[in-house]
């Protein structure tokens, strides 16, 4: 093997050969050939002795058949009935007493009206226990399956189709990560996890005669819940939250087909809308150039190409998709579905009652159970230094509240979306037995081996060498074995495989006082990054990026990022690998700003001039202009300085009432559904189809789209149909905006609306290209399709339409085609057209489970207001994962609501009944003292200790 060449090393074994599994398919029924004698029976004279011994056999058969279905109907009927008995059997004890063995005093654990349980214990220690005893009553079985997810661990209970799966996770080294956190955490931090872990334990063992119905149904015990288990539910959304690798290297193989002018209009490192925490308002009436590519900071403004191999071929896109779709178990695949958050504070100059309020929804994968669980702790006694008490959401299977407040300060997060994963292209040489990778200088190194042994179901296990190199002082896997197709070794550097940045701070965050007190908590904290919005109780508000994020190249001369894979032995090898990672304290901030208001939707946050490169991958700035638009609108600590630099309505856009804020406009513009970007769109498509030249010029239907665009006015109504059609022409435009230039010899067909997929001619090279249009993702593309729309420039403007206005008019019109619009688009409805729908992981995936469960266990589609655009986001499964506003003029004024609800088992009263309201944009009040606990109790339930 030449030295001087990449090569993908990867070594996998099974101890059956055959790799054949258990085929659990059975056959549903047989169909007579066609030459089978199925004429009636002769019963009359006439008929033979064979005729009638036939005529006999088939009454026989009828009757069988018959007696088969009412023994398959009874068989469904005592199935449904045991399992519904098995599963009232796993509800939990709401009321009176219960001993536990572990706990030192009684703990009380009051629930309300929608099953979320206010626990109170004498010691912090029974606190944590309790904690973890009462969620594994509800969510055991979420929690051992999302262990298990983490680790890579599925195909062990749900047989060889979640290989790949798990051969994914096995490879990105996650639960040798989880293995290395655990052994390095701090003692105080263990120690939580550790008594959080016999309270889980507890809780199995109480549960071992009844278990959560998915444990019985698929056939296997939960195994003890230990301390990496907690660290394994952390990383999962590490994982979901930072995976940026993927992006890269889709973006590798469009720069491997498109020319740099147009992969520089695509990736845009930010947009003249953002408004960075603490910054002024941008001039939205300002002109902007055409694709301006704003210099936003130091790194954006020296972006360039890394050096790569010319015989480096990218990764194909058959690899990218089978990627994409391991990534995506149990998710739906949404380009634009990417986590992110709504988050804001306003102080008390803006406020009705002059203290701030604070409001945070995430935007997460939405499942059945939800990923929150709601849980107000106390600890009466000092805990260590003073008593404890916290409200908000918690992980199922980690301690402690992640986002909430407690009786001085409340917080919440959004993503940041910080680079923090690197992929280096290795030069390697030698076998499995005896490999080598380059150093930049030259020198050889061993390549070292992780063995990874996979169970699975029903079928012999499979052990995975994961090869590892080293950058840095971290591991860092080579994952190309992910891409069958891979030539070349890539290697993944990602913070998680640094012990130290896997850490679980909870306890002093949920203790903070002040604001010191809580950036004090987050001062070592390794992520995932977040933005931190912060307000308390004195009147301030405040806003801190956290979690650690790689510094590049020279620490006191930061190099930019890199988009896409780097050779790891090029020249510029050394600027590419780490120097350590941004000092907390000069991390993006900003505390209590001038005009009272600080918000963050995941859009750049970095001001001008800074330093550091945080990530070029921000998301679309229009639910970031908007939120900053609705609330400074309101009465602030300068009335007259606001209202001269709010930006001026756009057409039928409508603004919060100009009054001190409530909490109850708080929940309005968490439900706010106004798209910028959608109507935007809206009035470009109607003046394009109006002045379209082409053979589409007098299209009624395309007209009649026009009339409901042109009157529309941007709010994304459930029962609108112009953001139907928008949404339909934005599927619609970027395959055909993008497939000419990837393969041009395909552009007539793009233009004559051909379905690519049935060209039996195609060859594979032009398909490949033609493919690649799938893995342009970037968060920042709303912001490109508002470019190109605004700008139309003619080196995008595909073959065979004369202008813009007639390429336009046919983005319409196919995607009025693909989503199969009614003929009369008066009728269309957006809600309908594109509804949320929230399912189980195993019980949607199976009809027969479903019936014989007799309750739903998922949502079904339902229509919702908003989209990807708006405030209150709203995709197929994706969208806020909970509503949180925290009023720190009174803890009791706190409002909390998640999505379904708090039980994971679908006959619980609390499996779904939060779902209707968080629909319909309703929310709940989350009491805090003792009287208000008290008032909103509708179950006590004593745990005593044995």
């Amino acid at each position: 093997m030449s030295s001087n060449q990449p090569n993908s090393i990867n070594s996998e074994s099974s101890s059956d050969p055959s790799g054949a599994g258990v085929d659990v398919r059975r056959e549903a029924g047989r169909q007579p050939p066609e030459d089978e004698d199925l004429a009636p029976t002769g019963t009359g004279p006439a008929a033979s002795p064979g005729r009638r011994r036939a005529g006999r056999r088939l009454r026989i058969a009828g009757v069988v058949f018959a007696l088969l279905i009412v023994l398959a109907a009874v068989a469904i009927f005592l199935g449904r009935r045991h399992i519904r008995q098995e599963m009232h059997g796993n509800l939990p004890q709401l009321d009176g007493r219960l001993t536990v063995y572990g706990l030192a005093a009684p703990v009380s654990v009051q629930r309300d009206a929608r099953g979320v349980p206010h626990i109170q214990a004498a010691s912090l220690d029974d606190l944590v226990f309790a904690q973890g005893y009462i969620t594994a009553q509800d969510r055991l079985w979420q929690m051992d399956l999302l262990r298990r997810y983490t680790a890579g661990q599925m195909a062990a209970i749900l047989g060889r189709g979640m290989l790949n799966h798990d051969r994914l996770q096995r490879t990105l080294q996650l639960r040798a990560a989880a293995d290395r956190a655990a052994a390095a955490l701090p003692a105080d931090q263990k120690h939580w996890l550790e008594v959080y872990a016999r309270g889980v334990n507890a809780s199995i063992a109480a549960q071992h005669d009844h278990l959560p119905v998915e444990f019985r149904l698929i056939g296997y015990q939960p195994a003890p819940w230990t301390p990496r288990d907690s660290i394994l539910i952390e990383l999962a959304m590490f994982q979901d939250l930072t995976t940026g690798f993927p992006v890269k290297l889709g973006r590798e193989a469009l720069a491997a087909q498109l020319p740099p002018d147009l992969i520089s209009d695509l990736y845009p490192t930010g947009s003249w809308r953002d408004h960075p925490p603490g910054a002024p308002v941008p001039d939205l009436t300002a002109p902007q150039p055409e694709f301006q590519d704003i210099p936003l900071d130091e790194s954006q403004s020296r972006l360039r190409s890394p050096a790569v191999r010319p015989d480096a071929a990218a990764t194909s896109p058959a690899d990218l998709l089978a990627l994409r779709q391991t990534l995506d178990l149990f998710h739906t695949a949404c380009d634009s579905c990417v986590a992110g958050s709504n988050g804001w504070a306003v102080s008390g100059t803006r406020t009705a009652s002059g203290k701030p309020l604070l409001s945070n929804d995430m935007h997460l994968e939405l499942a059945a159970p939800g990923i929150w669980y709601e849980a107000d702790l106390e600890a009466t006694s000092a805990a260590p230094l003073a008593a404890f008490h916290v409200a908000g959401v918690t992980l199922p299977g980690a301690p402690f509240v992640i986002v909430g407040h407690n009786q001085h300060v409340a917080w919440g997060f959004t993503n940041l979306g910080a680079d923090v994963q690197d992929l280096y292209i290795e030069h390697t040489r030698g076998t499995p037995s005896g490999a080598e990778y380059q150093l930049a200088n030259g020198a050889w190194q061993a390549i070292h081996y992780q063995a990874e042994v996979i169970h699975i179901r029903g079928s012999a296990d499979v052990t995975l060498d994961v090869p590892l190199t080293r950058h840095g002082d971290t591991d860092t896997p080579i994952i190309s074995s992910l891409s069958p197709g891979e030539r070349r070794s890539v290697s993944l550097r990602w913070t998680v495989y640094d012990p130290a940045n896997v850490t679980v701070p909870f306890f002093a965050v949920d203790s903070a006082g002040d604001w010191p007190s809580i950036l004090s908590a987050f001062a070592a904290w390794g992520g995932p990054a977040q933005n931190l919005l912060y307000a308390d109780d004195q009147g301030h508000i405040g806003y801190h990026a956290v979690g650690r994020i790689p510094v590049r190249g020279d620490a006191n001369n930061p190099s930019p990022l890199s988009p896409v894979p780097t050779d790891a032995t090029a020249p510029d090898a050394a600027s590419h690998e780490w120097a350590g990672y941004i000092p907390f304290d000069q991390l993006p901030q900003a505390y209590d700003p001038p005009d009272g208001v600080l918000a963050t939707a995941n859009a750049r946050v970095t001001p001008d001039g800074y330093r550091f490169p945080i990530t070029l991958n921000w998301m679309a700035p229009y639910r970031t202009e908007r939120i900053y638009k609705v609330l400074e609108a309101s009465p602030g600590p300068t009335p007259a300085a606001d209202a001269a630099k709010v930006p001026e309505s756009s057409a039928g856009e409508t603004l919060a009432p100009i009054h001190p804020l409530t909490p109850a406009d708080m929940l309005a513009l968490q439900n706010d559904v106004f798209s910028e970007l959608d109507h935007v769109f809206a009035q470009r498509l109607a003046y394009s189809i109006d002045n379209a030249t082409g053979p589409l010029k007098n299209d009624k239907t395309l007209h009649q789209a026009a009339d409901l665009l042109r009157a529309w006015n941007g709010n994304v109504d459930a029962n609108a149909a112009a953001p139907a059609i928008v949404n339909a022409a934005r599927d619609a435009l970027w395959p055909m905006l993008l497939i000419p230039k990837l393969a041009p010899q395909l552009a007539p067909q793009v233009v004559q609306g051909v379905d690519l997929s049935k060209l039996k001619d195609l060859s594979p090279d032009t398909a490949r290209a033609a493919s690649l249009w799938q893995f342009y993702i970037w968060g920042d593309r709303g912001s490109v399709e508002e470019q190109m729309l605004m700008h139309t420039p003619a080196r995008w403007l595909p073959p065979g339409y004369a202008t813009w206005n007639d390429f336009l008019a046919a983005v319409v019109q196919r995607g009025l085609r693909d989503s199969h619009a009614p003929r009369d688009l008066a009728t269309w409805q957006q809600g309908r057209a594109f509804p949320v729908d929230i399912e189980h992981a195993i019980f949607s995936r199976s009809p027969l489970l479903q019936r014989l469960i007799g309750v739903p266990t998922g949502t079904g589609p339902q229509p919702k207001s908003g989209d990807g655009t708006t405030i209150n986001e709203a995709q197929h499964s994706f969208g806020p994962s909970e509503r949180f506003t925290a009023d720190l003029s009174d803890p009791d004024r706190t409002t909390l609501n998640i999505v379904l609800g708090q039980s994971g088992d679908p006959v619980s009263p609390y499996y779904m009944d939060q779902f209707h309201d968080w629909l319909h944009g309703i929310t709940y009040p989350m009491p805090f003292s003792p009287a208000a606990t008290q008032a909103a109790t509708a179950h006590t339930l004593t745990l005593t200790p044995r």
